[in-house]
């Protein structure tokens, strides 16, 4: 029943119009996996290779056939009648294919999409859930939302140096609640923008991206928004996503003189050390309901994540996406070093579903939140959804409240919720660490 009969594999489009890899793995008793992988722009440069084409003619270099033709001549015949239902198996055999310390033989993206097809056409063989496949039993938790509903970075075409402004519904007593004001509060968003006469036009991730005047001129029209549509910054909060790696400039050295490093804020037309960048971070938090900043600093300024986490690791949930880029080696260094207190889980930064699994569990062990993220460059499919359940995850990043790609992983949780009933669980603002309470800690 769950041995591996077929793999077949094509190249389909993501969110952005550009090629990504969808495969479809089928059982020998019919039953049918299919899964299909993100990409992301801003990408940290310690995450796992995605294979593209980089031929300039075909979809301006950013094909994935190589990626695809790799699946289904290599992977395929190596994986044919295996037992699906041996994830950490099916897993293991394709890194020991590829070779490569980041799959960049074979691709990250060819890798992923294979694995989390196995999980699914697992679930399918089983006739169960995707999450209850993947968490068992004690897979209940419905994630609260962080909802981007203000675009700027590398996200959007605007003045905004921040990444992400996101609102997060802490205060209800369900997902669906949380949801609904989530939905209430982009409208409303929507409405005092056209009255500023400012743009309504969205970004990758389906928030808005308008020119504001800088970081707060942003969060305050949000929180504008979050009164006007009935709700408080007691039960809704604000989340940020700095995303800092891609604001950081090394210094250089010539002539025996040497640059110091930098971040600078193009926008704001300010230029900061990393301890000024930490005092802005302090100052925002201070002024704002800010309750958690992911990668407030760059992928490798370990010092100054240290002297950040000691001064606000214990006021705001402090996240870590291209610091950790969903791997238990870098994790493990920001635990040793007592960095951060949680981290953002994107399988595609791996590549495998086992080793997403690991870090989850690794990063629930010791305390520190793990958030399932979609990445900005999506597809229809809503994997990351169940995985947040699957794996209690109590926190979700998935965009804003428009576009498909996005709203089909609300979606989903909305019909994990129906089926949980009484037995789920949302936790709202515990789901959340480094804001005066121990998160719990949850394993598969």
């Amino acid at each position: 029943m769950c041995e591996i009969e077929d793999i077949k594999a094509r190249q389909i489009l993501d969110s952005r119009g550009n090629p990504t890899v969808e495969v479809d793995v089928k059982l020998i008793d019919g039953s049918i996996g299919r899964a299909s992988v993100p990409s992301g722009a801003s990408t940290g440069i310690y995450e796992a290779k995605e294979l593209r084409d980089n031929e300039r003619e075909e979809y301006l270099g950013k094909g994935v056939l190589k990626a695809v033709d790799n699946i289904n001549s290599v992977i395929t015949p190596n994986l044919l009648g295996e037992n699906a239902f041996n994830q950490q198996l099916i897993d293991s055999l394709m890194m020991e294919i590829d070779g490569s310390f980041n799959k960049s033989t074979l691709g990250a993206n060819a890798v992923l999409a294979v694995s989390l097809a196995c999980a699914r056409a697992s679930a399918a063989a089983l006739d169960i859930p995707l999450y209850r496949y993947l968490g068992g039993i004690n897979g209940r938790v419905l994630p609260t939302p962080m909802m981007n509903i203000l675009n700027g970075g590398a996200h959007a075409n605007n003045n905004l140096d921040f990444q992400e402004f996101m609102i997060s519904p802490v205060g209800m007593a369900t997902f669906s609640e949380a949801l609904q004001a989530g939905s209430e509060i982009f409208n409303t968003l929507k409405i005092i923008l056209n009255e500023r006469g400012l743009a309504t036009t969205v970004g990758d991730e389906g928030g808005f991206a308008p020119n504001l005047k800088n970081t707060r001129d942003a969060i305050e029209v949000i929180i504008s928004a979050i009164e006007k549509a009935g709700y408080n910054t007691n039960n809704v909060k604000i989340c940020l996503d700095v995303a800092a790696s891609e604001l950081f400039e090394e210094g250089e050295c010539s002539g025996g003189v040497c640059s110091l490093s930098q971040y600078i804020l193009k926008g704001e037309d300010k230029k900061f050390t990393s301890e000024q960048m930490i005092e802005y971070l302090e100052e925002l938090v201070r002024d704002y309901p800010i309750i958690s900043i992911e990668d407030g600093l760059a992928q490798d300024d370990w010092l100054g994540w240290q002297n950040l986490t000691e001064k606000l690791g214990n006021k705001c949930q402090l996240v870590g996406d291209d610091l950790f880029v969903t791997n238990t080696k870098r994790l493990r260094e920001g635990i040793d070093k007592r960095v951060a207190n949680s981290i953002l889980i994107k399988p595609n930064q791996i590549g495998t579903l086992t080793e997403t699994l690991d870090a989850i569990l690794m990063a629930q062990e010791n305390h520190y939140t793990a958030i399932a993220s979609h990445r900005s460059g999506e597809t229809e499919d809503s994997f990351i959804a169940d995985l947040a359940v699957a794996a209690n995850c109590g926190l979700i990043k998935t965009g804003s409240l428009s576009r498909t790609d996005r709203l089909v992983k609300y979606n989903q949780l909305l019909r994990i919720e129906e089926d949980l009933a009484s037995n789920g669980k949302y936790l709202g603002i515990n789901a959340f660490s480094g804001i005066e309470h121990e998160p719990p800690c949850c394993s598969l």
